[in-house]
């Protein structure tokens, strides 16, 4: 099969987690031993988050552009990935990171209510945060899947970029929702199945409360994005609804969401 598998931002860097290169590695090398077992099996386009270390970013050069800034932690996170999955895939495997530019609407209404808060509580502030329209690299993309090459691209939503009348492109203050890019790309690659693996082990109804419960199987239609966090679980379901058959769960259950016997499985 062929997979999208979006990690999530705390695959790198945990929660209450100091922001060294050593721990990220340490997570990079992690993640790489369970995508390493999904690439064994499967054609693998991996994605990921990029909230910590872009917030971390933007305080140490609070003047640089939020498109440069989402290139700059999707080179870094790439390269951790791509080394550590490189070192467990056979020999006749390759791993390749690619910068990824996504195209925005510059009249997206996310425009006029910015609501993707960035950097540490002290320091936070609200960025837009646009819906995906195109992958600028996806041509690229397509021939190296095809050639059996895993793809690490469209990390922490892509590089947001807005198209000129005269079809040049250039880039925008804004943060593209990594799962949505990762559903577009989905689409884009005629993939079979968009893996959303976070740090939960499932999607919860009437989530922190006492009647809260796991969601295994449903369907599209079953479930709102409104009902669930906009920040965090919001995004992947209306990610899994826009791409029709998806699983959400921890990165350790990955094989066993793919299998339907752990997560959630959000399919028609």
């Amino acid at each position: 099969m062929r997979l999208v598998v979006a990690l999530g931002g705390n695959a790198l860097l945990r929660r209450g987690e100091a922001p060294t290169i050593d721990s990220q590695r340490h997570n990079a090398a992690v993640a790489a031993k369970a995508l390493a077992r999904l690439a064994a099996e499967h054609e693998l386009i991996i994605t990921h988050g990029n909230g910590p270390q872009v917030g971390l970013l933007a305080m140490q050069t609070p003047d640089t552009g939020f498109d440069v800034l989402d290139a700059q932690s999707e080179g870094m996170i790439g390269y951790l990935i791509a080394q550590e999955l490189g070192n467990r895939l056979p020999g006749d495997r390759h791993c390749v990171s690619l910068l990824t530019q996504v195209e925005i609407d510059p009249d997206d209404p996310a425009f006029e209510a910015p609501s993707k808060p960035i950097g540490p509580a002290e320091n936070r502030r609200l960025i837009a945060s646009p819906k995906p329209r195109a992958i600028l690299e996806i041509a690229v993309i397509r021939l190296l899947v095809d050639q059996g090459v895993v793809v690490i691209c469209a990390g922490g939503g892509g590089i947001p970029v807005v198209r000129r009348a005269d079809g040049s492109h250039f880039g925008i203050e804004a943060v593209i929702d990594k799962d949505l890019s990762s559903a577009l790309l989905a689409r884009e690659l005629d993939a079979d199945v968009l893996l959303m693996l976070t740090d939960v082990d499932a999607v919860y109804a009437d989530w922190g409360t006492p009647e809260q419960r796991p969601l295994r199987h449903v369907r599209p239609d079953d479930v709102d994005p409104k009902d669930f966090a906009p920040g965090s679980m919001g995004p992947k379901i209306e990610a899994a609804m826009e791409f029709g058959n998806a699983g959400i769960g921890r990165l350790e259950d990955a094989a066993a969401i793919l299998a339907g016997s752990a997560g959630t499985r959000i399919s028609r």
